[in-house]
């Protein structure tokens, strides 16, 4: 038999839950409740739930209390769950939006009480049939995809490796035998060898055979050679002989091209996330935003991003911890986080490095250096061709992470970096 997905249900009112729970109780049996405050963290991390039902009065009371969760658990942004909303005819439409953006993934009009009962019921099933592949050992199409890209770039190394080598091999088999004439004039068996045998060449005189030593010389030259075109064969082979797999690296590289990267900028300043949809325009990526440290933690298992902008300066969580409790996700750990800042100490770079970041933006951005990153961490995301929404011209400005002279250097005002001054 299934088991029954573990649910909680989350409200500032005892009547509310139960009367959730009631509803629930013929199909699911695993229901549990949290109606106090000071234990909503504590409840979660109990009870670690695949399904989290908000019920409250308003929906800016079920945001600030999923994203409370987010900013003071340990634990959340490694379990994977979903979450349904039981919202009021007033937020109706908030609460589609929010879905829509994937803040919360399902809504249920149910205050005022209505005769749809079975509507709760059939969201928690649709929730458990999403949860399907986010199960531990399940392996998510964006990590696929990410692979795929990856194998990508397989045949150009290869042919690149291929040129390299067969320029050594050219070389090596040159220098054998240009050895190998050397060996000829020093013993005087060369045409050109007008002096007759070096002295002590071992020959007694011209009509003689070779001496031993410049015979073995000789012999032990041409099998230089031979292992040479040798190795010249085994290369000219290996194109042919891995064309099945290269064809196959091809396949999963259109595969992998239809499924466009997704991008997520980690920002509270809305100036600065709009600056980035602009710049970033005409890649081939889908751009999502966060707009604090919570908020990104909770996209992570809906949207699982190919690549993450994470400013450091964020309303709740340092951008740098939530880098670090990104790291300690297996699925997540190998996800990009290239910190963005208007600070330059050192100290903030190493403490970035140590908690797993792979870069570093300061801001104001700059769009040659944006793209940059994308053509290093998403190959294939930029071509030659890319050009801005609007035709917004590259920023002058300084974007690649310098280290600092002084550890105590005054930092930027990152909030308005790059904002338009009267």
């Amino acid at each position: 038999m299934k088991r029954s997905p573990s649910i909680l249900v989350a409200t500032h009112a005892s009547a509310d839950a139960e009367l959730v729970a009631r509803l629930l109780a013929d199909e699911f049996d695993n229901v549990r409740l949290s109606t106090k405050p000071e234990f909503a963290v504590s409840d979660f991390e109990k009870h670690l739930p695949s399904i989290l039902i908000l019920s409250f009065d308003t929906l800016e009371e079920a945001e600030r209390y999923y994203l409370g969760l987010y900013r003071l658990s340990k634990v959340i942004h490694t379990v994977p769950h979903k979450t349904i909303i039981l919202c009021n005819k007033d937020d109706l439409w908030r609460v589609y939006d929010l879905c829509k953006k994937q803040q919360f993934d399902d809504y249920v009009l149910f205050w005022p009480v209505t005769n749809d009962a079975p509507r709760l019921r059939m969201a928690v099933h649709h929730a458990v049939r999403l949860l399907e592949p986010l199960s531990p050992d399940a392996v998510m199409p964006g990590q696929l995809a990410a692979h795929a890209r990856r194998m990508a770039t397989l045949e150009p190394k290869l042919a690149e490796f291929t040129r390299q080598f067969a320029q050594e091999i050219d070389n090596t088999t040159a220098a054998a035998i240009a050895a190998e004439r050397a060996v000829d004039f020093a013993f005087g068996l060369a045409p050109d060898a007008k002096a007759g045998p070096a002295r002590g060449a071992g020959t007694s005189d011209a009509n003689s055979e070779p001496a031993p030593a410049s015979a073995d010389l000789r012999q032990q030259l041409r099998s230089v050679g031979a292992s040479v075109e040798a190795l010249r064969r085994v290369i000219g082979n290996l194109t042919g002989a891995i064309a099945p797999q290269l064809e196959a690296a091809r396949t999963m590289r259109g595969l992998a091209e239809r499924m466009r990267p997704v991008v997520l900028a980690v920002d509270d300043d809305d100036f600065q996330r709009k600056l980035l949809h602009k710049l970033l325009s005409g890649a081939e990526v889908d751009l999502a935003f966060a707009a604090s440290g919570a908020e990104a933690l909770a996209m992570m298992w809906k949207r699982r991003p190919d690549l993450v902008f994470m400013d450091v300066e964020l309303p709740d969580l340092n951008g740098v911890e939530v880098t670090r409790r990104l790291k300690a996700v297996e699925q997540f750990a190998e996800i990009p986080v290239i910190i963005t800042t208007g600070h330059s100490q050192k100290a903030i770079v190493m403490e970035s490095l140590t908690a797993g970041a792979a870069d570093f933006l300061v801001k104001p951005f700059d769009r040659a250096i944006l793209l940059d990153k994308l053509k290093t961490f998403l190959p294939g995301s930029v071509d030659g061709s890319t050009q801005p929404e609007g035709g917004i011209a590259a920023s002058p400005s300084v974007s690649a992470m310098p280290l600092p002279s002084h550890a105590d250097a005054k930092p930027a005002d990152h909030r308005n970096a790059g904002r338009p001054t009267s």
